[in-house]
């Protein structure tokens, strides 16, 4: 069973910065798909960013060049670092585990940005 923990999530001003992480249970970060996505109140959950086993990443096209999705392997841990932050990125941020037809989420951790 794979467990998710995500934390890093607050209150910023626009334009701060947040480093979201997720903490991988085992050493399943070798060989899964790992993302972040956002869920804003009345709205579904979007993708936001993905890094694959091979280190492809792909992102929302709302985030590029604001945010960065890595993984430190030997810490089982994935991030997420968002930079020049606007009010529309407040959301909960899910980190998610995906292999074939297997999903795993975390808790998610809320997000606000607001002056």
């Amino acid at each position: 069973q794979v467990q998710l923990v995500e934390s890093g999530g607050g209150l910023v001003q626009p334009g701060g910065s947040l480093r979201l992480s997720c903490q991988v249970s085992g050493n399943f970060i070798f060989t899964f798909t790992m993302g972040w996505y956002r869920q804003a109140p009345g709205k579904q959950r979007d993708l936001v960013a993905t890094v694959t086993v091979r280190d492809s990443t792909n992102y929302a096209d709302s985030v590029k060049g604001r945010f960065t999705i890595s993984r430190d392997i030997p810490k089982n841990t994935v991030y997420l670092q968002m930079n020049n932050l606007k009010p529309e990125d407040t959301a909960v941020y899910y980190c998610n585990a995906a292999l074939g037809n297997h999903n795993y989420w975390g808790q998610g951790t809320q997000v606000t940005v607001s002056s």
